[in-house]
């Protein structure tokens, strides 16, 4: 019996970087579900943050992201850390910039790996990191007339 880590699909794939990118239209599911299909990934996981209603107690009216020109190539270095780290046979993550409102898709981020314990700890260390990291601002209005910005998403 061969040891499972010698085929190719417990490996991690060539270029897993399927998709990244900084959006002012709206996210599609769809797409970042696609952009991580690959054959030899038995995990997929997909993380989705969405513009809620409130906010530390306060009830949300709007609000916007911001990013700096470099958010992009921070969204790809990240992502480069954790294809290192993780056997990621596909990985994307997109992030909305401009007004979005309640309910609006902000930031979606998906990876595929050969088993689903492993897409799940590299989708939550993407998602994680990004958030930590990548220099996107969210301007938050609250009903009260109070505004808040946020720093790194």
């Amino acid at each position: 019996m061969a040891d499972t880590k010698d085929h190719p699909g417990e490996q991690g794939a060539q270029d897993p970087i399927k998709l990244i990118g900084i959006r002012e239209a709206p996210l599609s599911l769809d797409e970042v579900f696609r952009a991580v299909g690959d054959d030899a990934a038995g995990g997929t996981a997909l993380f989705v943050g969405t513009v809620r209603n409130h906010d530390g107690g306060a009830d949300v009216d709007e609000l916007g992201y911001s990013c700096h020109p470099t958010a992009e190539a921070e969204m790809r270095r990240i992502a480069e850390k954790v294809v290192a780290e993780y056997p990621v046979r596909a990985l994307a993550a997109v992030h909305r910039i401009g007004d979005l409102r309640v309910g609006d898709l902000a930031v979606a981020v998906a990876v595929s790996c050969p088993h689903r314990g492993e897409a799940f700890e590299a989708c939550r260390k993407l998602i994680d990191d990004l958030k930590h990291e990548v220099p996107i601002w969210k301007h938050q209005k609250f009903s009260d007339g109070t505004e808040e910005w946020v720093g790194a998403c």
